[in-house]
């Protein structure tokens, strides 16, 4: 046996290439990833951003609609409000006059209801026929009386405190009232003066629009005109020195004429045709 032996050597074997080859692109597929990874978070995070701002924009739109709605709805409250108030107001003076009308009503049928009573008290106490017929004569002229004063509310008074009548119907009423005489008549531009009563009233022009009318009054060979008078607005005037004043009213006009009535107290009714002065009114 040899004391001197030669060294060994002992060579490890090389890595393939494949291996480096492999490594390279896990670490390049590494790469991709993590950028692709990164893309989408970029992504995700713009779209988020993008539909917040979205939604705040919706809801600022929704937020100043709302707001919108809120103004309009108090404003329809408000007017809501007026209105009731004013149809509670209305409402109350309809029932007001309601009220007045029925307690009017109520003391015309209590004062008729007691006049009948004793009428017919008075009818059971007399055995004549003559009597009987005078008091039943009497219960018909007085329940016309009071069919002319409930009538006669509804009509106006002038300023002299006498009832203004707007048609024959009114003016019928009037007469049976006794107080005073009523001459009816009618009127025509072309016809000139016309008598009227005791006196002579010419028609002068008529606004049919406006309900308006001009005359002149002629009496005692004097005359005065009455310019632009309304139409139911009485025209007072005094005869020959006398104390009451004669009413004259025009209740309707046309193009071409007009038509309403003298009134005059029964006591002046025989100096109509003396001189007349214009009155005040």
């Amino acid at each position: 046996m040899n004391e001197y032996q030669e060294p060994v050597v002992v060579q490890s074997a090389a890595a393939p290439r494949w291996v480096a080859l492999a490594v390279a692109i896990v670490a390049i597929l590494s790469l991709i990833g993590l950028g692709v990874g990164w893309s989408a978070i970029s992504h995700a995070n713009n779209f988020e951003q993008s539909t917040q701002a979205s939604l705040k924009q919706t809801n600022d739109t929704l937020g100043q609609r709302l707001t919108k709605a809120e103004e309009q709805n108090q404003q329809l409250q408000s007017d809501l409000k007026v209105v009731t108030n004013k149809l509670k107001l209305t409402q109350g003076e309809l029932i007001a006059a309601r009220k007045q009308t029925k307690s009017a009503t109520v003391a015309y049928e209590k004062k008729l209801s007691g006049l009948e009573s004793s009428v017919n008290s008075e009818l059971a106490t007399k055995a004549s026929a003559d009597d009987f017929n005078k008091l039943n004569g009497d219960v018909t002229g007085v329940k016309g009386d009071l069919d002319a004063t409930k009538n006669s509310i509804q009509m106006a008074r002038s300023e002299m405190g006498t009832l203004i009548a707007r048609n024959h119907d009114e003016i019928d009423q009037l007469r049976r009232m006794g107080q005073r005489d009523y001459f009816e008549f009618a009127l025509t531009r072309k016809s000139g003066p016309q008598k009227v009563g005791g006196i002579q009233v010419q028609l002068k022009s008529t606004n049919v629009k406006k309900n308006r009318y001009t005359v002149d009054v002629l009496a005692d060979d004097r005359s005065f005109e009455k310019k632009d008078r309304s139409v139911n607005e009485p025209i007072f005037f005094y005869t020959g020195g006398s104390r009451a004043a004669l009413e004259l009213v025009i209740n309707k006009v046309t193009k071409s004429g007009a038509t309403g009535y003298l009134s005059l107290p029964k006591s002046a009714g025989a100096t109509t045709a003396a001189s007349a002065t214009p009155a005040s009114s």
